[in-house]
């Protein structure tokens, strides 16, 4: 067991390397040798366990979507308004972490056209995240999902997306995104 539990931390660490590299100097630096260099490793032992760098980037990309995943269900489910925000808050990038994932979700976004399974993972990614705008649009308005319901939830995903980019881009205090989301939430929940 502590060799899996080795491995697994290992795979984990170099993810991170990859990360750092990506927001550092952006994704076309991201190689076999760099990521090694990063991580502090030899670059045999991290094409041991990634033989190439498109499975570097796969495991990289699938392991934030994992991590964003359970923090999102670690959070508590209470008052519908208020869960509803602490989840969207999860999305926007507010902290130096949750800034350092968007920009590299971005770049492997720019990067699925070339792998496919890049393109894979971002396409799951997405319907899980409109998956849950469906899941808080429902509870937000106490009632199962119909094609208005459906419609709202398209709309709150997209509203999502489009202020993690501005504050992405152009920084600064989020306080006005949060309110934009505070009165999209009152307003679904009516």
């Amino acid at each position: 067991m502590p060799r899996t539990i080795d491995r697994d931390a290992r795979k984990a660490q170099l993810a991170e390397a990859v990360w750092r590299v990506i927001v550092e100097r952006g994704i076309g630096a991201v190689s076999v040798r760099t990521v090694a260099a990063e991580a502090g490793v030899a670059v045999g032992s991290l094409r041991h366990l990634f033989p190439t760098r498109t499975e570097l980037l796969e495991f990289s990309a699938e392991l934030m979507v994992d991590r964003a995943t359970a923090r999102i269900l670690a959070l508590p489910v209470g008052d519908p308004r208020e869960h509803a925000l602490d989840v969207l808050r999860q999305l926007l990038p507010l902290t130096p972490d949750s800034r350092a994932e968007l920009e590299v979700n971005i770049a492997l976004i720019a990067e699925a056209p070339a792998l496919p399974g890049l393109a894979r993972i971002r396409d799951e990614a997405d319907r899980a995240l409109a998956g849950a705008c469906l899941g808080l649009v429902e509870r937000l308005a106490g009632r199962a999902a119909d094609d208005a319901l459906r419609q709202e939830a398209l709309r709150l995903h997209a509203l999502v997306d489009g202020l993690a980019v501005h504050l992405l881009v152009r920084g600064g205090d989020p306080g006005w995104a949060l309110a934009v989301l505070r009165d999209e939430v009152d307003r679904l929940a009516g």
